[in-house]
């Protein structure tokens, strides 16, 4: 795994919004009494959607404090989960492009030219108007409609090229939204051709 730093341009301060820290109260609470930490996962995750995407340093120290934990035990879980931007993404869409090998085999090389093309040549780069970044990362969990991107917390499945440029369209306003899920109409994980088994209801 690569080294992950946090940003070196770092905001003043950061604190939850009335409604987050609501959220955040009820998410403790929902551990018992000295498991508190346990709610580090969500807490971070909710401070980085409240952020434009990306984790602060300034968020970390904050979701430390309500937990009643270390800095550093906080920071090596941000630093070590992937999940966690540490700098900067796309304020429209940061796309996640799943690089392993059910998606490489199905095509997802091309969707990474797609993304050297049309946001930045390299990852973890802003497009030149800010609104969308990208990434290559491990198994996404949709291997059996591989191959697939992900943006925030919606994935985008049976992608080719053309398709995924539809998908980039929407979050440009170039074009419709895409709907998450399968781009070809696949119910979940059924074959490409269609269902093969269990067409008909049982009666009765």
């Amino acid at each position: 795994m690569a080294v992950r730093r946090l940003h070196p341009e770092q905001p003043q301060s950061f604190a939850f919004s009335a409604d987050n820290l609501d959220w955040a109260k009820e998410t403790i609470a929902k551990y018992p009494e000295g498991k508190q930490a346990s709610a580090v996962i969500p807490l971070l995750w909710r401070a980085q959607e409240q952020h434009d995407g990306w984790l602060p340093e300034p968020a970390i120290r904050y979701v430390a404090d309500m937990l009643g934990m270390a800095y550093i035990r906080v920071y090596e879980i941000a630093t070590f989960y992937t999940m966690y931007q540490l700098s900067p993404v796309g304020k429209t869409a940061h796309i996640q492009v799943c690089g392993t090998t059910p998606c490489m085999l199905r095509g997802a090389e091309a969707l990474v030219e797609v993304c050297k093309r049309r946001i930045h040549p390299t990852p973890h780069h802003l497009s030149a108007d800010g609104t969308l970044s990208w990434e290559e990362v491990e198994c996404l969990g949709a291997c059996a409609n591989a191959p697939m991107v992900q943006v925030w917390k919606d994935v985008y499945e049976d992608l080719t090229p053309a398709l995924f440029e539809k998908v980039l369209d929407g979050f440009e306003g170039k074009g419709p939204a895409a709907t998450p899920g399968s781009q070809t109409g696949r119910q979940a994980s059924c074959p490409a051709g269609g269902p093969t088994t269990l067409k008909e209801f049982a009666k009765g």
